[in-house]
């Protein structure tokens, strides 16, 4: 019974139960008091697109300049090709050219193994001299 009692008295704390007065801070509801504040100034256009042109910045010189780069080099690599360079293609086959077409060229990747592959599928041009079998 005691503590039925003791949860009673913890239930009817008269000090929860202050006026509402007391705890609400004094604000008036007059749509004339919010009529009369003065308006807030606006931003400046200019500085709400700032953030969205730098993230424009960073993205040009973090990821589209190099992209644009590394495709320039590599389609410079592919017009040089020539018969007997060494090269690795994106498949991880590593050979040397022994035809060069307008769009393929043929690989030698063993002794009479040859393969055509796409120009574009030469990932990278190896120094003379990488493939001693060949």
């Amino acid at each position: 019974m005691r503590n039925g009692a003791n949860r009673r008295r913890l239930w009817h704390n008269t000090a929860l139960y202050k006026p509402l007065t007391d705890r609400v801070p004094d604000m008036s509801f007059f749509i004339t008091d919010a009529m009369a504040a003065a308006p807030e100034a606006q931003p400046d256009p200019l500085m709400s697109f700032l953030p969205l042109l730098l993230i424009f910045v960073v993205f040009y010189f973090l990821l589209i300049r190099p992209q644009t780069k590394r495709a320039k080099e590599h389609k410079k690599m592919i017009e040089a090709l020539a018969k007997g360079d060494e090269v690795v293609t994106n498949g991880g086959l590593l050979g040397r050219i022994t035809q060069v077409g307008d769009n393929f060229v043929q690989v030698r990747i063993a002794d009479n193994v040859e393969v055509k592959v796409q120009k574009q599928a030469v990932a990278s041009l190896m120094p003379k001299g990488t493939s001693k079998e060949l």
